[in-house]
C-alpha cells in the first residue's frame, strides 16, 4: 500500500519500555572501536565497570527497536536507505537504567514517482519516573520505491562544515569482523553478516552498520575535542552517503569553530565520502 499523505503523519508509539545494563554499555562500546589499545587509558571507561562511561550514541541503541516501522508507513522495506541520524542528549546518557520510548512521523517528502520518498521520523527517549527526556533520536529514510503520493517536496539544505582544510584529522581502523560484533547491538540485518545476502543486495561482501560508523565518529569527535569526556556532546547528526566495509580505514576530518564541531568520514584507499554534513554540538 503507498505512503497515505497526510494520514502518515498521525502514526505515532508511545510508551514502550526498555532497559539496558553495564553488560550493553560496554559492548557497545567495544563494538565501536574502543579499547583496541587495551593499555589506553582514555577508551578503557568505555568499555570496563570500573569508572564506567557511556558513549553519547549509545542513545541510538539503548532502545533498539522503538519506533515507527516501514510498513506501518507503507514503503518497501528492502528498498529503504538510512540516510540521516541525528541526537540531542538532554542529560548524560547513564550506564544502566529504563527508558520509555515516545516516538512519531515528523515528516514525509516526496521526490516524484520513481524518484523516492523521505521520511523523517522521531523518538523520545524519557525517564519512567519524572518522564523528562534523556534523549532525542531524529532517523531519516529514504525510500527508494515510494516517490509519487503526492506529499510535499523535500526543501532542507544540507550544512556543510568550514571551506578550508580540515583543523584535525583522525585516522580510525575498522575490524573485519566489526559488522559481526556491532549487530549483537541490536540491528540483526543479515545484510551485515551473511554474504549471500549481501551479493542479493548488490555488495562483494556484507557491509558495516551506518550506526556504527556513527559511533566511530563520535568517538573521533571526543578524541579531538572533548577528552573523551562524553557530557561535553549534546547533539550530534549525520548524512550517510556510502557504505563501509569492515576492514576499512576511516579518514574523520573534522573543523572546530566555538562550540560547534563539523567533520567528514571518509575511504581514502576507496575514494569515497561515507558521512557528510556531520555536526556536533558542545558543551
Amino acid at each position: 500500500m503507498p505512503i497515505q499523505y497526510p494520514a502518515v503523519l498521525d502514526l505515532k508509539e508511545e510508551g514502550r519500555q526498555f532497559s539496558w545494563t553495564e553488560r550493553e554499555t560496554m559492548l557497545y562500546g567495544l563494538a565501536i572501536g574502543m579499547g583496541g589499545d587495551p593499555l589506553d587509558r582514555r577508551e578503557l571507561p568505555f568499555v570496563y565497570e570500573v569508572g564506567l562511561l557511556a558513549v553519547p550514541t549509545f542513545a541510538a541503541v539503548a532502545a533498539w527497536g522503538a519506533g515507527i516501522s516501514p510498513e506501518q508507513i507503507g514503503v518497501d522495506r528492502g528498498k529503504t536507505l538510512h540516510g540521516e541520524e541525528g541526537l540531542i542528549v538532554h542529560k548524560p546518557i547513564p550506564v544502566q537504567g529504563r527508558v520509555v520510548a515516545d516516538s512519531r512521523v515528523v515528516a514525509v517528502y516526496d521526490k516524484g514517482k520513481g524518484k523516492g520518498a523521505v521520511i523523517q521520523r522521531e523518538t523520545v527517549l524519557r525517564d519512567p519516573q519524572t518522564k523528562e527526556p534523556l534523549a532525542t533520536l531524529t532517523r531519516t529514510a529514504f525510500a527508494r520505491a515510494d516517490g509519487g503520493f503526492g506529499g510535499p517536496t523535500d526543501s532542507r539544505t544540507g550544512n556543510g562544515g568550514p571551506a578550508r582544510r580540515p583543523d584535525l584529522t583522525i585516522e580510525l581502523q575498522t575490524r573485519r569482523d566489526q559488522a559481526l560484533l556491532y549487530r549483537l547491538c541490536g540491528d540483526r540485518n543479515p545484510l551485515h553478516a551473511d554474504p549471500e545476502v549481501a551479493r542479493a543486495a548488490g555488495f562483494e561482501v556484507p557491509i558495516l552498520h551506518g550506526l556504527c560508523t556513527y559511533g566511530m565518529a563520535c568517538r573521533a569527535v571526543m578524541q579531538a575535542f572533548c577528552d573523551y569526556d562524553p557530557a561535553r556532546i549534546r547533539e550530534f547528526s549525520v548524512r550517510f552517503s556510502a557504505p563501509v566495509f569492515p576492514g576499512d580505514l576511516l579518514t574523520v576530518d573534522l573543523w572546530r569553530e566555538a562550540d560547534d564541531v563539523w567533520f567528514e568520514v571518509g575511504v581514502r584507499s576507496r575514494d569515497v565520502t561515507v558521512i557528510r554534513n556531520g555536526r556536533a554540538k558542545l558543551v
